[in-house]
């Protein structure tokens, strides 16, 4: 190869995206705030997922920033967390804060979009627990509500909203996926799907069979280790991995797989990576 072709060549790869870091169609990502973001970048992760909430606080001129650095990147920002933090959408007070909530999503979830998001994950805890002595017929009619306008929202923006099952200790409805998948299928919105958390899965006790039952609505992963909630290392961590991603790989799932948990890019992302890449190999 002469010298200005090999000059060439190097150029074009320095400029080229970074490798697919995921297998197959699923694609791997991580939770994390803005400042993390080019850690994101250096260890090859296939997209990054903020929070909604920390998007909300930023100035125009602070959004612009972290646009340009996004868009001069080779991820963007496909999925996003934290939906609702200051909004009760459950309870006497809800009617109250509409007007406020919806003119607040209008503008997150256009930032959302413009960071080249897909998927915003609804879990948000506090914004859902149904107040005590409050009718829980009530409150599913409320949330049924909400989730038809945030789903009319999510479609301008092209956006699929994920309903998130947390686990009882961080909310008092919605614990499990077969609760997520009835809510959807009940409000039968073409933009509001569930995703699947892999440690409120296991912290609920649920089976895994439900990401079979739910394979046509499932658009997002969450992934942590159980014990201590942290980014997970081996295969032999938990004894419901296989099982889990065995059935990942049976209903052909395509989407992100994103860790949520405690630990950092120095110490854990390498290794998680390799984890998921073996879990999901054959």
């Amino acid at each position: 190869m002469r010298r200005r072709e090999f000059l060439a060549t190097l150029g074009a790869a320095a400029l080229s995206p970074l490798a697919k870091a995921g297998v197959g169609t699923v694609e791997f990502g991580v939770c994390a705030d803005a400042a993390h973001f080019d850690a994101a970048v250096s260890h090859s992760f296939d997209y990054y997922e903020m929070e909604v909430a920390e998007i909300d606080r930023m100035d125009d001129a602070r959004f612009a920033a972290l646009k340009a650095q996004v868009l001069a990147s080779p991820i963007r920002c496909r999925a996003y967390r934290s939906l609702i933090r200051r909004f009760q959408l459950v309870g006497e007070t809800a009617a109250a804060q509409q007007s406020e909530m919806k003119a607040y999503l209008e503008k997150n979830l256009e930032r959302c979009s413009q960071l080249g998001g897909r998927v915003v994950v609804w879990g948000s805890g506090g914004s859902r627990n149904v107040p005590p002595g409050f009718s829980r017929d009530r409150a599913w009619a409320q949330i049924q509500e909400y989730l038809h306008t945030l789903g009319d929202i999510a479609k301008k923006n092209n956006l699929v909203i994920g309903i998130e099952p947390l686990r009882r200790q961080e909310s008092n409805i919605i614990n499990s996926a077969g609760e997520a998948l009835k809510l959807a299928r009940e409000v039968n919105h073409p933009n509001i799907k569930i995703i699947v958390d892999y440690y409120h899965l296991r912290q609920e006790n649920e089976d895994a069979e439900i990401v079979r039952t739910a394979r046509n609505e499932i658009v997002h992963l969450h992934f942590a280790n159980p014990t201590g909630r942290r980014w997970p290392h081996e295969a032999s961590e938990d004894s419901e991995y296989k099982r889990f991603f065995s059935l990942v790989k049976e209903i052909g799932y395509k989407g992100g797989l994103s860790i949520e948990g405690n630990g950092t890019f120095e110490e854990d992302a390498d290794a998680s990576l390799r984890f998921f890449r073996q879990m999901l190999a054959g």
